[in-house]
């Protein structure tokens, strides 16, 4: 019987270190849930796993797209649920590990995603019309996702254009929720936000000395300066400070205060859904706590 295990939380909660501890002891599968991840070259900015931790389980949809290419969710829903649905390892369920609430919510709520990849040519010339005549469009080809779409919410409002006139049909009769229909344990970690801080303020140091600049500088050199990834949170400060803009302390800095904004914005998501079962990443029983936890889910859907 098909089974899901997922380990959430806000970023520098410490969710792939206990992932990597229970997919051990399970003899499981990891499945990344982090939408920079996805994208090859880019790993001390995305706190990617090391290859080495790669080597002890498996890790899947990880370095799978290219830096120019785009992964759209329903890309990510597809292949997801192809490895939840026939899991590399058999014997156990797989983990579902990161921090994208989108990529999560697409797999455990059954997002119905329209297939529509970004059109930019479209969207180009829809853009040049301005939000208010966009909007007023909306309300006459989609009225009800136009009373779901702030007046000047420019990014949803195009997309809605785009899917509309790229298949014929509104965008809200194509969405809505088809929830799987196999057992799902939701984990979340979470701790006070004063430790969560010092763990963001080390992960930034690490990722310095591990080699950010460098990585950055290579991206940088290989891809341009303008890729949208490089204008993603830990790159676009390191692109200011190769830049002359800013010194690299400044950069550091920058990263601890909009990784702290990110994390804040990462809890609030995750706290809106009363399925997650919380636990203190600091606890020092932390593992056999959730271990436990496990153990309880795999008896309860197997009997």
């Amino acid at each position: 019987m098909t089974k899901l295990i997922v380990i959430c939380g806000a970023t520098a909660t410490g969710k792939s270190g206990l992932a990597l501890a229970l997919a051990m002891r399970l003899g499981s599968v990891i499945i990344s849930a982090d939408s920079r991840q996805v994208y090859r070259e880019f790993d001390i900015g995305t706190a990617k796993p090391t290859v080495a931790e790669q080597k002890l389980v498996p890790h899947y949809l990880i370095d799978i797209c290219a830096p120019r290419d785009t992964m759209t969710v329903a890309d990510y829903q597809q292949q997801a649920q192809a490895l939840i649905n026939s899991p590399p390892s058999s014997s156990s369920p797989p983990l579902l590990v990161g921090g994208t609430g989108l990529y999560i919510r697409s797999l455990v709520r059954g997002m119905k995603i329209p297939r529509v990849a970004p059109q930019t040519e479209l969207r180009s010339q829809l853009e040049s019309l301005g939000q208010l005549q966009l909007y007023a469009m909306l309300q006459q080809v989609d009225p009800a996702a136009a009373q779901k779409i702030h007046g000047n919410d420019l990014v949803r409002t195009l997309r809605a254009l785009e899917v509309f006139y790229v298949t014929g049909y509104p965008i809200s009769e194509q969405q809505g929720e088809n929830p799987p229909n196999y057992p799902i344990l939701q984990i979340g970690l979470d701790c006070d936000v004063e430790k969560l801080d010092v763990r963001i303020q080390q992960r930034t140091d690490q990722m310095i000395a591990n080699g950010l600049v460098k990585e950055v500088e290579n991206l940088c050199q290989k891809y341009g300066a303008n890729l949208s990834l490089l204008n993603t949170l830990g790159y676009q400060e390191i692109k200011q400070y190769l830049a002359g803009d800013i010194s690299l302390d400044e950069a550091k800095e920058l990263i601890v205060l909009h990784t702290r904004q990110f994390a804040k914005r990462q809890r609030t998501w995750f706290r809106a859904y009363p399925q997650i079962e919380w636990f203190d990443s600091d606890d020092p029983n932390l593992l056999e706590k959730v271990w436990h936890r496990i153990n309880e889910f795999i008896s309860c859907t197997n009997s």
